[in-house]
């Protein structure tokens, strides 16, 4: 089995992009300590977990929370937006 790297200076970053059936897609992702910069990004800390949001990004998803999905049709992130007019299907996309 393959050693798993480090973690330990990784962050969660949340965002969004243009793109997607209704606009814009939510973007999920790590960066590196060393890569966050306060210019850029707000830092949050949930359940021992650091999460930095991209700044231009809290407008669109401020009170968003993101759950783990696993069922027999679905498995992965599911994002419950109060900003959101709509939603695509796959629930990847929105539009406000």
């Amino acid at each position: 089995m393959q050693d798993l790297p480090e973690a330990t200076n990784r962050l969660l970053r949340v965002g969004v992009a243009g793109g997607g059936c209704s606009g814009f897609e939510y973007k999920l992702g790590f960066v590196e300590q060393s890569e966050y910069s306060e210019k850029t990004h707000n830092r949050y800390e949930q359940d021992g977990l650091t999460i930095v949001v991209e700044k231009k990004a809290e407008l669109f998803i401020d009170g968003t929370t993101i759950d783990w999905i696993e069922d027999l049709s679905k498995r992965g992130f599911a994002f419950n937006n109060p900003n959101a007019a709509r939603s695509c299907g796959c629930g990847e996309s929105f539009s406000v």
